[in-house]
């Protein structure tokens, strides 16, 4: 049984024993005399799951206190302590975020039942929590990173999810993990015990988008079953809808998209009855939208509709600091999975790792591992275990044919250098030996870089 923790606030001695004498069998009960010395312990320490706050405290009184209590931790319950005197003060102290109060003086049966109910609403948000992050850990397995660049979207992402209400579009080339963080979005949200409904959009023949994501009433066409059907749409009622690769979309189904995301209506295939549901709206593609607005491809109206927020999520190889430990994740992962167990990394298969341009972003690197732990033997994974006997020599490094015209030297460095910061995320030393160049002689080529940008 989970224990919970209680602080008292009140400058009356004999009422913090009383309560804390009546309280502390079934719970972690402190007390504090003045709020001001609450406070500063709040900063330093857990904070507890529940708070009993007098109103009419002498130096910081209970409004202020409160304030202050919501600044340094906005989800912790309170509940107001008020003299019938205060109970107009009572109203303003709701409003600024008080779960509940109890007027004076204290019954202690009285108390115990508010506590109780206020613990069960703690109760109820944790248990919720505990769900949203096993479902999370359940459906975004693989997505991890330390780089700067991945942190920046998770952080987008835990802010985005929070209002159900913005349809959100995730950008980024095949691999890189688009459906991951749709789930992700869908299980921070308020609405995560609804369903998550996937329409992959390029795996679907044009002419039957229409139906299959607003479905279509019996008779509708040649073909159509006597019963009709639900689309994707109403299957994700209450819950997420994720439209995989929305590039792909007609301009027809374009058009009835953007009018359900702006009206929540629409109509099923040869049906007449409006219907009206909500349904949150997630959308990927790996395409360029923009430049097909351009072609005359994809819809304006519905570009910004689905853009309100647009997720962007970086290539393997703009975040190189989160290659290595995503083999190794993958390495224990799929080592559970077949019964092996590896104890690491050669250096050699590190280095390949490291230098290997990952077109298939996450994906193709999971598969190379997949392959690795299935052939290896070994307690060390090994470069031969991926179907790699050696690392090619530096004189075996193919170079790119002399064109008959000749090639912009300074233009060819240039372009070198931007593509070894990329490789190793800006990081100059890395970048410098990729070139086989002095971490001085290769700072100096950046400098003039720029200097000839001026």
């Amino acid at each position: 049984m989970i224990r919970f923790s209680i602080w008292f606030i009140d400058d009356d001695e004999s009422l913090r024993k009383a309560v804390s004498f009546a309280l502390k069998k079934r719970y972690d009960i402190r007390t504090y005399p003045a709020a001001e010395d609450a406070i500063k312990a709040l900063k330093k320490q857990t904070a507890p799951d529940l708070v009993l706050l007098d109103i009419g405290l002498p130096g910081m009184g209970g409004i202020e206190a409160l304030k202050r209590i919501k600044e340094t931790a906005c989800e912790l319950l309170v509940i107001m302590v008020t003299a019938d005197k205060e109970l107009d003060t009572v109203v303003s102290a709701m409003r600024i975020g008080a779960h509940d109060y109890i007027v004076k003086p204290i019954q202690l049966d009285f108390l115990k039942v508010r506590i109780e109910n206020a613990l069960q609403t703690i109760q109820m948000r944790k248990e919720i929590e505990a769900l949203q992050e096993s479902c999370l850990e359940e459906n975004l397995q693989g997505f991890i990173g330390k780089s700067k660049a991945i942190k920046d979207v998770l952080n987008l992402i835990d802010r985005v999810a929070k209002n159900s209400m913005v349809p959100v579009l995730i950008s980024g080339a095949s691999g890189t993990g688009k459906e991951l963080l749709a789930h992700a979005i869908h299980y921070k949200s308020p609405y995560f015990r609804g369903p998550f409904v996937v329409l992959n959009s390029a795996a679907i023949p044009k002419e039957l988008i229409e139906s299959e994501l607003f479905g279509y009433e019996k008779g509708a066409f040649s073909g159509a079953v006597s019963t009709g059907k639900l689309g994707l749409v109403e299957q994700a009622q209450g819950g997420t809808l994720f439209l995989d690769e929305v590039g792909e979309l007609s301009l027809a189904a374009q058009a009835k998209l953007l009018r359900f995301i702006e009206t929540g209506e629409f109509y099923r295939l040869g049906g007449t009855r409006k219907h009206q549901i909500y349904t949150r709206i997630v959308a990927a593609t790996n395409k360029d939208l923009r430049k097909m607005i351009l072609q005359g491809d994809f819809r304006e109206d519905l570009f910004y509709r689905l853009a309100v927020i647009e997720v962007k999520v970086p290539s393997l190889n703009q975040r190189p600091d989160d290659i290595l430990p995503l083999a190794k994740y993958f390495l224990v992962e799929l080592g559970r999975k077949y019964g092996k167990s590896f104890s690491g990394i050669s250096s050699d298969l590190e280095d390949f790792l490291m230098n290997h341009h990952w077109k298939g972003n996450v994906r193709e690197l999971k598969n190379l591992m997949e392959r690795g732990v299935l052939l290896g033997n070994e307690p060390l994974l090994k470069l031969k275990d991926i179907g790699i006997e050696s690392l090619p020599k530096e004189t075996d490094i193919p170079f790119p044919r002399l064109p008959h015209q000749g090639i912009d030297l300074p233009a060819f460095e240039a372009y070198c250098i931007k593509e070894a910061l990329k490789r190793t995320g800006g990081r100059v030393a890395q970048a410098a030996r990729l070139l086989g160049m002095s971490f001085y002689t290769f700072r100096y080529r950046m400098k003039k870089l720029k200097n000839s940008r001026k």
